[in-house]
């Protein structure tokens, strides 16, 4: 292995306070806080949400800890007008001052203490074009009266909103205040409201520890639903019933999941469907997981989604990466969870199914990123660079089969303990890819050099690529799809396929392995058969988009402009563009979409879609 030194050093502090202390305070590149001398544990926030000039403004009082001798906290922020800074109860006002911007880290602001300081206020006013707040009008949400604000804090967007020490590797407690409109609901990554107020104000806390990436807010006119003892679903009012109809699993999933892995330690688990420009699938937040309302197939046949994001209440939101360098103990652990959960609650081959078109997918990102960079290592070297660059496939399905190979190669009932102990002894802890793998070693491997041969440990953490023990999934029923898909390309009509009762897996997988030259008979053929272009399946319609674009099917053109314009996933909105913007042609539709796409995209989305669109070069 790499690092070997600084392995054996970290496997014979295991149990060591003070040596333990040194690893958490690993520094993170991606932070101006000088959080190794004074640390931020507890923050309240005063905030009120102003929808007519697209701003959040307030206060945030810090309740900090000495570490070492230091005359200024220095806190990360972004795009923020700081209005005035005062210290202790009494609120002495002390000297500011913010650094020079640097691209993607924003401003170091300096704030004047001394030893005695525990307690700083900072009042501030977020930018209306604050990358992390998503502002929209009445006409981008799905009830169309009132307007909608949420936040994206991950990877380092929180300094955008709230000036902290925004690194995964720094933990605090958080209680807020949150004034907003009447008429409408605010919600955290706290306890929460289930009704409206009658004054527009909300008190929410966050007890347990959480690192700043997860500091989350959302307003908009909501309703709420119980799902369970212990989860409960926020929607619009359009919305609602739907959303209750596709999370009817949500208790089976946790009680799934404390059975693998111990309990639930955040008290709720709910979740809100947020309007269609949410970036993401799903954010992980604290108690209420952020979700695309692209997972409403109608069908549950998505809601893999929620077994990963609820995942992430131990891994991730337990265990956390210390910083983005690290990304693949939060997503790789969290993505080998999830197919766990969704093996006990909807059997193996539903798993298994999930884990081949996850190889496909991996195969895919590889691809794209070459199959020798060394973005596609699990652990990564981010200098430099938006840690956003390192959210690809890699740190989610690689790291899934590697896992999946320690599995294997352990035995589950072994393998499964070794977890257990893993979210159980650095609960509420942060983790770094080196102390990983020397407590695997130490719990696991234990100088056994057959294992480690077997492993190649170094191979997939530090080396590009798949590597070649790579485990090898298997579903029969993606297998007897093949053979549809095989019968079709010679020259079977598709209404004589053998289709029925095909899950939304077995749809993904057959138009995967259909040839990526057809003809507009080909496309007719199947669409006129199985209606790809109004399916109501986000996912299909995504995987028959790729061939409308490859194949210039211009009957399905309106749609996916729609689709486009309405979904701002960028799972989706990201390969889209790209193929679009391989030909010519392609390209002009490209910007005729993107510019009435881009308005209603969050910042994340547009970020990308501009690199690929050379928009703003």
């Amino acid at each position: 292995m790499k690092n070997i030194v600084g392995i054996l050093l970290i496997i014979l502090s295991i149990g060591c306070t003070k040596k333990t202390e040194e690893w958490k305070m690993e520094k993170d590149i991606h932070s101006l806080a000088n959080s190794d001398e004074i640390t931020v544990r507890h923050i309240d926030l005063d905030l009120r949400v102003d929808f007519a000039v697209k701003q959040i403004n307030g206060k945030v009082t810090l309740q900090v800890e000495h570490k070492k001798p230091a005359t200024h906290l220095i806190l990360d922020s972004r795009g923020l007008t700081i209005e005035k800074v005062t210290v202790g109860p009494d609120e002495m006002p002390t000297e500011f001052s913010l650094d020079r911007e640097i691209p993607f880290l924003g401003q170091a602001l300096k704030i004047k203490i001394d030893s005695m300081t525990t307690e700083v206020h900072v009042y501030y006013a977020t930018s209306p074009d604050a990358e992390a707040l998503q502002w929209l009008s009445p006409a981008q949400t799905a009830g169309k009266k009132h307007p909608f604000l949420f936040t994206q804090s991950q990877a380092i967007l929180a300094r955008t909103w709230v000036p902290c020490q925004d690194s995964p590797g720094i933990r605090m407690t958080y209680k807020a205040q949150v004034s907003v409109p009447r008429e409408l609901m605010a919600v955290m990554s706290a306890s929460n409201p289930t009704e409206k107020s009658g004054d527009g104000i909300y008190h929410f806390e966050m007890p347990q520890a959480i690192p700043s990436y997860l500091l989350a807010l959302a307003v908009g006119d909501l309703e709420f639903r119980n799902l369970g003892s212990r989860s409960g679903v926020y929607a619009e009012p359009p919305m609602i019933e739907k959303s209750v109809y596709e999370f009817a699993d949500t208790e089976k999933m946790i009680e799934a999941a404390e059975k693998l892995y111990g309990p639930y330690r955040w008290g709720r688990y709910d979740l809100i469907v947020l309007p269609p420009s949410f970036p993401f699938g799903g954010m992980e937040n604290p108690r209420l997981t952020f979700a695309t309302p692209t997972i409403l197939a109608g069908d549950r046949s998505l809601v893999a989604l929620v077994a990963h994001e609820l995942a992430h209440s131990w891994s991730g939101n337990l265990v956390t990466n210390a910083t983005w360098n690290d990304f693949w103990l939060n997503e790789g652990f969290t993505t080998y969870f999830e197919r766990r959960i969704g093996e006990a609650v909807y059997g193996r081959p539903y798993s298994e199914m999930e884990a081949l078109l996850a190889m496909q997918d991996l195969k895919n990102e590889i691809e794209e990123l070459g199959a020798n960079s060394p973005d596609t290592h699990l652990r990564l070297d981010l200098s430099g660079r938006n840690p956003d660059d390192g959210m690809t496939d890699v740190a989610y399905e690689k790291g899934y089969f590697f896992l999946r190979l320690c599995e294997e190669t352990f035995g589950r009932q072994e393998w499964d303990r070794f977890l257990k102990g893993y979210f159980d002894k650095f609960a509420f802890q942060t983790m770094t890819t080196t102390h990983f793998l020397a407590y695997l070693d130490a719990q696991l491997i234990k100088g056994n050099e057959d294992v480690k041969k077997k492993l190649n440990v170094d191979a997939w953490v530090y080396g590009p690529g798949i590597p070649p023990n790579v485990p090898k999934p298997k579903s029969d029923a993606l297998e007897s799809v093949e053979g549809q898909a095989v019968a079709w390309a010679n020259n079977v009509p598709a209404a004589m396929l053998q289709t029925q009762g095909w899950t939304t897996q077995q749809w993904i997988h057959f138009l995967r392995k259909l040839p990526d030259s057809l003809t507009t008979k080909d496309m007719d053929d199947l669409d006129n058969t199985f209606s790809f272009t109004k399916s109501g399946n986000s996912e299909i319609q995504f995987a028959w988009f790729l061939h409308v674009i490859k194949n210039r099917y211009v009957a399905a053109y309106p749609a996916l402009k729609r689709f486009l314009i309405e979904v701002g996933r960028r799972k989706f909105v990201k390969p889209l563009f790209a193929k679009l913007a391989e030909t010519k042609e392609g390209l002009k539709l490209a910007n005729e979409i993107y510019t009435k796409a881009r308005p209603g995209y969050h910042s994340v989305t547009v970020s990308t879609v501009d690199d690929i669109l050379s928009w703003g070069k």
